[in-house]
């Protein structure tokens, strides 16, 4: 695969957005989340997603230019309307107001609603771990996911991330998708004529498929059973119920630019661990996670994609697949 620089990749994408009706900031923010996730190895949340987002800017579906409005409406919540634009300028905006809400008051809360895709969930909860915040992020999706023993498309994927600050490391950041399979997963096989592991997904008739076309217009299913099922109708309901956001049986889909604006919801509870467990919490946590580690076989979440990260600052690249950059660079 060809390799770009991050620097070039950074801007490329800030490129192609400004090219279809995005300011300058939100570009910025939002490419650089992409990037991440590349450089994570998270390709279906990474630079995959630019044609997508590209041709809703251009129609309307999510805007651009909107600027989000952040209230702090009680000493312990913050309310975040991204206005129909991408959701990571309104974490940016929102995230440090949240984080010293935290701080003062030991716990907060932030909502926000009128948002589109999050992207990965494991980023925002990270950036106010490494803060010392211990923070968990919940999102909805437009409907794809059966409730376990339906067929009918009722949830999003629905992530739940938490991210744990930690001493002198990397905060633990745990991601988890209730589906499977991702959306953008689904449509990555599609593309390389992929099949998909059984079990992941039901056709539009409600039969179980490995067809990632037929998963794609069926519906994907819960990990874990009547589990995943109940994580995900919880995340629904902070994410979309407490939020005022639409439901994902309500949002438009995030992969044309036809329809209104999803109006998607995330929530994120911040705590600070000082206010209750003091000193003693970033020892505590280490002694936890040391006695995982020392378990042969065992590995934290996240490790993977922390290596991976890294080796991307190192090599100061991402590599793209052939057919994606050309897309890309014929969207400038």
């Amino acid at each position: 695969m060809p390799h770009i620089s991050l620097t070039e990749a950074q801007k490329m994408g800030e490129d192609i957005l400004q090219a279809h009706n995005v300011g300058q900031r939100n570009a910025q923010l939002t490419i650089a989340s992409l990037l991440r996730a590349e450089m994570e190895g998270l390709p279906s949340h990474g630079f995959s997603r630019i044609p997508y987002y590209a041709s809703q800017a251009a129609a309307g579906k999510v805007d651009g230019n909107a600027v989000p409005v952040v209230e702090r409406t009680k000493p312990g919540v913050v309310l975040v309307d991204a206005c129909c634009g991408f959701a990571f300028s309104a974490f940016a905006d929102g995230l440090p107001v949240v984080a010293k809400a935290a701080r003062e008051s030991g716990v907060a809360l932030m909502a926000v609603r009128n948002s589109h895709h999050a992207g990965v969930m494991g980023f925002p909860v990270a950036d106010l771990a490494a803060q010392g915040l211990l923070a968990l992020g919940f999102a909805n999706s437009p409907a794809a996911l059966a409730p376990y023993g339906g067929s009918k498309v009722t949830f999003g994927t629905n992530p739940l991330a938490m991210a744990c600050p930690r001493k002198d490391a990397p905060p633990l950041v745990v991601d988890l998708s209730m589906g499977l399979l991702a959306r953008g997963k689904i449509l990555q096989a599609a593309k390389k004529g992929e099949t998909i592991p059984e079990g992941a997904a039901v056709d539009a008739e409600g039969n179980p498929t490995c067809d990632p076309v037929k998963a794609f217009n069926g519906a994907l299913l819960p990990f874990g059973g009547p589990k995943g099922y109940a994580l995900a109708l919880i995340v629904e309901i902070m994410s979309a119920a407490l939020t005022g956001a639409s439901l994902a049986i309500e949002a438009s889909s995030l992969f044309t630019p036809d329809g209104p604006p999803p109006r998607l919801g995330q929530s994120f509870l911040v705590m600070d661990p000082a206010a209750t467990a003091g000193a003693n919490f970033l020892d505590r946590v280490e002694q936890l996670l040391g006695f995982i580690s020392d378990q042969p076989g065992a590995r934290l979440p996240g490790d993977r994609r922390i290596g991976l990260s890294r080796a991307a600052i190192e090599r100061n690249s991402i590599d793209l697949p052939e057919d994606l950059l050309a897309q890309l660079q014929s969207l400038h």
